[in-house]
């Protein structure tokens, strides 16, 4: 079962509804803040370079999510630790005033103030809970970058405070957690923008059984892909053709790595349809590769290589003048109104999407970074950025097609909404979209339906993390092919 993301808004509902039925709000903090002292205990006890923890702070907020940081204060007094309370002015729900209450039972110091002038083993922050949508003012603000600059493990309750759940956009800064013990439900900012940053690992709490009404917004793509074992009597015709579109006189590199990826991911056949000029280069990189030259191919020609085909990428390199849109509508009519083909829109053909509009067939898929959604949206890519899951609905809603949008924490919306989880700042580097858009092609082309489009995104990140292994700086896209070659036979170990 894919592990669902929740909306702020229907969690908080859920909620109530889960009050409405006569149960406690206080009893609730009190088993959200027992499990995860108890889970921090674990944490400690199990992790060698956490041993010594010993004298913890707990950074507490005038919300609920203080009043959870209260008890869990009180909890880990109970399991022998030193702890100490930091807060802002009390609030008035009454479940708050109860945490309090306890806390002081437990004769834990709490200070009204944040102003922390020795050192702790750990910090807990409880300032903010998911209900934050608004931009910190410059006290909260300095608050916060006052508790980054402080030694020690750091944890944050529900999401790291200053994180807008639903986007994983800062507002302006956040806590940088190692550890966030998130409450009933996991929240897509957790997950993507700006999020992947700050929460460190992810542990989610969750207490009250689901009811029929509450709806995830999206799934987290699991990282366990095992793609079917190969028939031995199997042949190169068994596993797909993949046709590469692209390479403009000015840029041969791209149509290079798609191809190259297709044939590290399982095809039997790549083709590439580029310029000439690229022709030798391509060949002493890569002889398995078929070639022909685009400019001198007619309409008919194109429909027969169609025809004879089972996946196309099409745009790496293609360029973007004068040249570049003539092959464009050469291509994309085709390519659209084609049935049995599996077509992958990347880079410049996404460009020339944008300005000429077509509802694209279920079989197409489009892969943008964010430059290349706010073009397709006309829009800024701030806007894309501070809200990426409205941006990939928008981008189905305009123009119909399964779309990936690239970056950190990588969406995909297919019939759902997807994210994925693993990837790496390495690999924000020239290329790597052209070797994703390889991928798609070709494990497309093998396995049509019996494999999703997020699955295939992920294999793609997994190989990133394989390449990062040695490190992040200086990945390149055309060394990715062995880690695509391991990844789609091996899987993340």
């Amino acid at each position: 079962m894919h592990q669902q993301v929740y909306h702020s808004r229907d969690i908080q509902a859920w909620e109530q509804r889960w009050f409405s039925e006569q149960n406690s709000a206080y009893g609730l903090m009190q088993q959200v803040a027992w499990t995860i002292a108890q889970r921090l205990d674990a944490l400690f006890q199990s992790t060698a370079s956490h041993k010594n923890i010993k004298k913890i702070a707990v950074w507490c907020g005038s919300g609920n999510n203080g009043g959870d940081g209260y008890c869990i204060a009180s909890y880990l007094k109970q399991y022998g630790y030193e702890v100490e309370i930091f807060a802002s002015v009390s609030g008035e729900s009454q479940e708050l005033k109860q945490a309090i209450h306890y806390a002081q039972q437990n004769n834990i110091w709490i200070h009204q103030n944040f102003n922390i002038l020795q050192s702790f083993d750990c910090h807990i922050d409880a300032l903010f809970g998911i209900g934050l949508n608004r931009d910190l003012d410059e006290t909260w603000q300095a608050i916060i970058q006052h508790y980054n600059a402080q030694s020690g493990l750091k944890v944050s309750i529900d999401i790291p405070s200053g994180l807008h759940a639903n986007t994983g956009q800062v507002l302006p800064c956040a806590i940088q957690a190692d550890h966030t013990f998130t409450v009933l439900g996991l929240k897509a900012g957790l997950f993507t923008g700006q999020g992947k940053e700050y929460t460190g690992q992810v542990d989610c709490i969750s207490l009250i059984p689901i009811d029929n009404i509450l709806k995830p917004i999206a799934h987290l793509s699991s990282t366990h892909i095992q793609l079917p074992q190969r028939q031995a009597f199997g042949h190169k015709g068994n596993y797909g053709h993949v046709l590469v579109v692209g390479g403009h006189a000015d840029m041969g590199g791209a149509v290079m790595m798609s191809a190259e990826s297709a044939f590290s991911a399982g095809a039997g056949k790549v083709s590439i349809i580029c310029h000439e000029k690229h022709h030798t280069a391509i060949l002493a990189r890569s002889p398995n590769i078929m070639l022909q030259d685009i400019n001198a191919l007619t309409q008919a020609d194109i429909q027969i290589l169609l025809d004879q085909v089972d996946a196309v990428c099409f745009g790496m390199g293609l360029g973007r003048d004068m040249w570049s849109e003539q092959q464009f509508f050469k291509w994309f009519p085709k390519l659209n109104l084609s049935e049995h083909l599996e077509v992958v829109l990347d880079a410049d053909a996404l460009w020339f999407l944008a300005l000429h509009p077509e509802l694209l067939g279920n079989h197409t898929y489009a892969t943008p970074h964010p430059g290349e959604a706010a073009k397709l949206l006309q829009c800024s890519v701030k806007e894309i950025e501070s809200d990426r899951v409205n941006a990939i609905q928008q981008l189905q809603q305009k123009y119909a097609g399964q779309w990936v949008l690239k970056g950190a924490g990588s969406l995909i919306l297919q019939d759902e909404l997807w994210i994925c989880t693993v990837g790496n700042a390495g690999m924000g580097t020239g290329g790597m979209g052209d070797v994703l858009a390889g991928m798609i092609a070709s494990l497309k082309a093998q396995f049509h339906e019996a494999i999703h489009l997020h699955q295939i995104v992920t294999l793609h990140a997994l190989a990133g993390d394989h390449l990062a292994q040695a490190g992040m700086r200086g990945l390149q896209a055309h060394q990715m092919n062995e880690a695509v070659f391991y990844v789609v036979n091996h899987g993340m170990k």
